[in-house]
């Protein structure tokens, strides 16, 4: 008999928008018409995720939050490499936002209803589209301003900047209508669940556009920007500079490879199960584990790139450290004369042609 799919998100309560089957069923049914049934992978879920979702929703709300507000107090988005990372900042705290409805549904069931099982899974799609498409932008900045510095001249402007990322929202949100209109909240054994229900041909289709998008397409970038950065490094008599100036967006990207490529690898070994001989009880009960497993790393990585931003990017820990005065620390001690200096707004600078900005590693 064939096996009967169902959502992973709707069995495991895993909380996590990512299941790619079709139609709800409590069991799966084998050749041997057994049952295969996964309650102890649904009851780690729901012990372990709760407090993991909640801890990567605070540290990475409060990081990327300063962050946003460290770029429009401090650095005042007076570059289109600042632009690109406060819209990055923004895509991890739209994704950030549905973590603790996730932490919920993995300790219980789906209470929400509907539309707000859309609304939270069309945020999570969001955000990780957005985060993936900026860090992209954000490496092709980094490409001309090296590669082709006298056009970046022209072109890198706060203008041409604000509009490519408007251009991509329309994009992000257009890659991750599929996962918002083949979601739905329904009931099963007494229980509300809330996730994807792709019809074969759609559930396919989606899961080779995440690949492309979320793994072949920076892989692309990558290779060929950082390509063309390293020969010009070894040309230019400036290196020392330039390269921190390539460092920041290049840690970046390679985190997100780090923390993203285990689970679209395994989201395509889960979706095409049968093509890898993968169809059995114990290999399903593998994937679904590997599926929770390598999806928590990936949503982990929203508190990924300020902790970067705070190693990395000297003139943000400058920055940052002007705002703590500026706006915290003067309030909590209205009497300490050392808080009313703006650190920030002294913070040396250097203009390069090379670069076309002040070379601040990529605007941090």
């Amino acid at each position: 008999m064939a096996v009967t799919h169902m959502p992973s998100i709707a069995y495991l309560s895993t909380a996590t928008p990512s299941g790619h089957e079709e139609g709800p069923s409590t069991n799966f049914y084998y050749d041997d018409n057994e049952p295969c049934r996964k309650t102890d992978v649904k009851e780690i879920a729901a012990k372990l995720l709760p407090p993991l979702y909640s801890l990567v929703f605070i540290f990475g709300f409060l990081g990327n939050l300063l962050v946003v507000l460290t770029l429009i107090n401090c650095k005042k988005l007076k570059s289109m490499s600042d632009i690109y990372l406060l819209n990055l900042a923004i895509s991890d705290l739209l994704f950030l936002l549905t973590l603790p409805f996730w932490a919920h549904y993995a300790a219980d069931e789906w209470v929400l209803g509907d539309a707000m099982c859309k609304l939270f899974t069309g945020l999570y799609h969001i955000g990780y589209f957005g985060g993936i498409f900026f860090i992209i932008l954000l490496t092709i900045d980094r490409y001309l301003a090296i590669v082709h510095a006298v056009f970046a001249l022209k072109a890198r402007t706060v203008t041409f900047g604000v509009v490519t990322s408007i251009v991509t929202w329309v994009v992000v949100i257009l890659a991750s209508l599929p996962g918002i209109i083949f979601t739905k909240s329904y009931e099963e054994d007494f229980r509300f669940f809330c996730g994807p229900h792709f019809p074969v041909g759609w559930k396919n289709f989606h899961t080779v556009m995440r690949s492309i998008l979320g793994l072949v397409l920076p892989l692309l970038v990558m290779t060929i920007c950082y390509s063309g950065i390293l020969k010009t490094l070894l040309r230019s008599r400036n290196e020392k500079k330039r390269t921190k100036a390539v460092r920041l967006i290049f840690i970046i990207m390679i985190m997100y490879f780090l923390f993203w490529t285990p689970y679209n690898l395994v989201l395509l070994l889960n979706t095409f199960q049968e093509f890898f001989e993968l169809s059995n009880c114990s290999s399903t009960k593998q994937l679904d584990q590997a599926m929770q497993v390598t999806e928590t790393l990936g949503m982990t990585h929203c508190c990924i790139n300020p902790i970067i931003y705070a190693f990395v990017g000297e003139k943000f820990r400058r920055y940052l450290s002007g705002f703590f005065r500026k706006h915290i620390a003067k309030n909590l001690c209205k009497q300490c004369p050392i808080f009313y200096r703006d650190t920030a707004d002294r913070a040396s600078s250097t203009y390069t042609p090379s670069t076309g900005e002040q070379d601040v590693s990529a605007g941090l």
